[in-house]
């Protein structure tokens, strides 16, 4: 076969794939649509989405730091001179309840962002300190469910510290091992551990504080909750006046 003829058949299949190639789209043309149409819908929602997403967290961020504005408000005695525009309380109770509104309104309004679900955290962690342990229970049990694993930790923490408060220290220990069995960036096992033994100690258990404080030297050796479990368990002693020697 010479040149010409190969340069010739060339020319015949890419004149003959290319109609039928526009014969083709010329067929299914409405189906290309359709499927073009879809594939824009598509990225238009996405990227819609991601538009209100990032301004729901910028709002949630706002309010957040304004709940935390109020939670750190400065507590004031009666009669104590305030400076001008300086917003303060008389008590931590009240300081609490004030910020907890606030907290539950960032919490429902923007819930699905990181913002609002620390401020349901901190919404239980307000209703503590109010002393609505009921309400904060309910509140910290459902942020300790929720799968941020390190937000849960720190619901899971508190809801232990709120049972020992109320005489429940076998849920609060039951909490502590769980944290132990699952620790978290914010509840590590040394800390689930330390509390345990403390929780043993405050009951009278002191061979049980022992056996954790033990057990947390042994697998913490170098860490700083090994070293607090070390001096546990050989304290320094001291002197007359109660200092060390």
């Amino acid at each position: 076969m010479d040149q010409r003829t190969r340069q010739a058949l060339k020319k015949d299949k890419f004149v003959s794939t290319t109609t039928h190639g526009l014969e083709w789209a010329s067929e299914n043309r409405q189906s290309v649509m359709v499927t073009g149409s879809a594939i824009l819908s598509v990225i238009a929602v996405v990227i819609l989405s991601a538009v209100i997403y990032n301004a729901r967290s910028e709002a949630a961020s706002v309010a957040f730091g304004a709940a935390m504005q109020t939670y750190q408000s400065a507590l004031t005695q009666p009669g104590e001179p305030v400076p001008s525009g300086v917003k303060t309380y008389s008590s931590g109770a009240e300081r609490a309840k004030a910020a907890n509104a606030m907290f539950q309104a960032v919490a429902d309004k923007y819930g699905m962002t990181p913002d609002g679900r620390n401020a349901r955290y901190f919404a239980g962690l307000t209703e503590i300190e109010a002393g609505e342990n009921q309400q904060a229970e309910a509140t910290l049990k459902k942020v300790a469910s929720g799968w941020d694993s390190n937000l849960a930790g720190l619901a899971k923490i508190a809801l232990a510290g709120l049972d020992r408060d109320t005489g429940r220290d076998a849920q609060a220990i039951d909490l502590y091992n769980q944290l132990s069995a699952k620790p978290t960036a914010t509840v590590p096992y040394g800390l689930a551990r330390l509390q345990l033994a403390d929780l043993y100690t405050a009951e009278g258990k002191t061979d049980e504080a022992r056996k954790v404080y033990a057990d947390l030297e042994d697998k913490d050796a170098k860490g700083t909750a090994g070293a607090m479990a070390k001096e546990k368990l050989n304290p320094a002693p001291t002197g007359p006046a109660g200092l060390p020697q």
